[in-house]
């Protein structure tokens, strides 16, 4: 079993997929992510038997980001669940990402940039049906792109 986070979704969102990296269950939760995230986790490890971890390692919220990866390598030092990260717009079909205020995180071709809008953009995320096409980061870490301010 395969978990897959979106801490900076609102509300968050973890996925469960099956050996074959298809979508069985998606779980919704309401709260920030230290008050849902870790109980959440030992519910989902307790009913299945996880193996691998995906989190959505940035840009957004750093916040999330940071508790989920604090959580998710104290998962795998306990008990060697690994983990790797994916970026945030595979979870938005490349939409610009809230960064604060009026500013977003806007990806052109492989650079991140923050960018002000004078609108709000809707933050629309969804987890796919099959893992098999998502493009998984080189490094776990957390992708912390601060905007300029």
């Amino acid at each position: 079993m395969t978990l897959l986070i979106n801490p900076i979704a609102v509300p968050m969102q973890i996925g469960c997929y099956d050996e074959e990296d298809r979508q069985i269950e998606i779980r919704t939760l309401d709260g920030r992510a230290s008050d849902v995230l870790l109980g959440t986790l030992e519910e989902l490890m307790d009913g299945y038997s996880v193996t691998r971890i995906i989190y959505a390692s940035g840009p957004g919220s750093y916040m999330a980001i940071k508790l989920t990866y604090i959580t998710l390598a104290t998962l795998e030092i306990l008990r060697g669940i690994p983990f790797a990260g994916c970026s945030a717009f595979a979870l938005n079909g490349g939409a610009p990402i809230r960064a604060m205020g009026s500013l977003y995180f806007v990806k052109e071709k492989e650079t991140i940039i923050s960018q002000k809008f004078d609108e709000n953009v809707p933050q629309e995320f969804g987890l796919p049906l099959y893992l098999g096409d998502l493009e998984l980061e080189l490094e776990n870490t957390p992708l912390y792109i601060l905007p300029a301010v």
